[in-house]
């Protein structure tokens, strides 16, 4: 039987195939597994229809079959079959105000890579009645992307420095060196108010923490049997009621500096969920309307790198007219 050429595989996710497509892998897409790659290149298709595809026989992957752990190399030619999915709904639109704020947010950008100075308030992705995150209104303003993905995550209340792989394979580099402890690791600084006086001394925390659920509310807690983790502190300033931090996360817990900094009596001014209430409603009389936390700083290596980048974001204005008004 006759069929088409093959076509080098798109990284960016492509509405199900109507008929049999024949895909050439790239170096760049090189190294995931399978069912992965189909799962962003079929959008909607639901993953129970992806294995049963695998199962059959309907992926081939060389005219060979392959199980759904299969690690795809470059040159390897996938057969995708067609499948039929019901019509999704057209995305939401962003702003055009949102749009340009993001526009006007990049801090760096390489072949490779986008560092984003994120908006307080904006969710890095959508999902939980959230129709769009951060990394939809990107692929919404750049569709002629390949490939844009999150490389970490930040809250969504907190602002500041957010990695955006342009290429898997700066995600791969980008993610491992976030794993490495070393000399080639991420380092991530971190600005935040704390309340009252930091203790003198005291430049690290180093406890072990645990997430539940509560409510259906995702918790963090200190526990002896939580994760190992570690943040390092240093004052930056220090003013009446409260004392600016810096935080440099060694490890990657979700809501670790919030729940370190509260472990120590000293929670983060405007933080809702581990703060001290009595004391965020003074302090947003005095302009905290939200978590004092912000992303100040990232330094890592790019691919065959011998020096560092680094990226700075600065204090947005509530943050920074919070710090004004304490120093008069």
């Amino acid at each position: 039987m006759n069929r088409p050429p093959p076509s080098h595989a798109s990284h960016k996710a492509a509405a199900p195939p109507t008929r049999v497509q024949w895909l050439t892998i790239d170096a760049d897409q090189a190294g995931q597994r399978v069912d992965n790659f189909l799962m962003a290149r079929l959008k909607g298709v639901p993953k129970s229809r992806i294995y049963n595809i695998l199962r059959k026989g309907e992926v081939r992957v060389n005219k060979g079959r392959v199980k759904p752990d299969y690690r795809l190399v470059a040159g390897d030619q996938v057969r995708v079959p067609p499948v039929r999915v019901s019509e999704r709904p057209a995305p939401d639109k962003p702003s055009d105000q949102l749009v340009k704020t993001l526009a006007r947010a990049i801090l760096f950008e390489s072949d490779g890579l986008l560092v984003i100075n994120k908006p307080p308030g904006l969710a890095v992705h959508g999902g939980s009645g959230i129709s769009l995150g951060l990394i939809e209104v990107l692929r919404q303003m750049r569709p002629e992307a390949r490939f844009l993905e999150l490389v970490h995550r930040l809250d969504r209340d907190t602002s500041g420095c957010l990695m955006v792989a342009k290429k898997r394979s700066m995600l791969r580099h980008l993610q491992s060196a976030l794993r490495d402890k070393g000399k080639g690791g991420v380092t991530k600084i971190y600005h935040s108010l704390v309340g009252g006086r930091w203790p003198a001394g005291l430049d690290k925390v180093d406890v072990p923490l645990m997430r539940f659920e509560v409510n259906g509310e995702r918790i963090v807690k200190v526990h002896p049997e939580g994760k190992p983790s570690l943040t390092l502190f240093r004052v930056l300033e220090r003013y009446d009621g409260a004392t600016l931090m810096e935080a440099n996360l060694i490890t990657g817990r979700t809501h670790q500096i919030r729940v370190h900094a509260q472990s120590t009596g000293h929670s983060l001014l405007g933080d809702e969920k581990y703060g001290n209430d009595a004391a965020n409603r003074q302090w947003r009389e005095r302009g905290v309307r939200r978590l004092f936390l912000h992303a100040a700083e990232l330094r890592f290596y790019l691919p065959d790198a011998n020096e560092p980048t680094c990226v700075k974001a600065p204090l947005p204005d509530d943050l920074s007219s919070v710090l004004d008004a304490l120093k008069c």
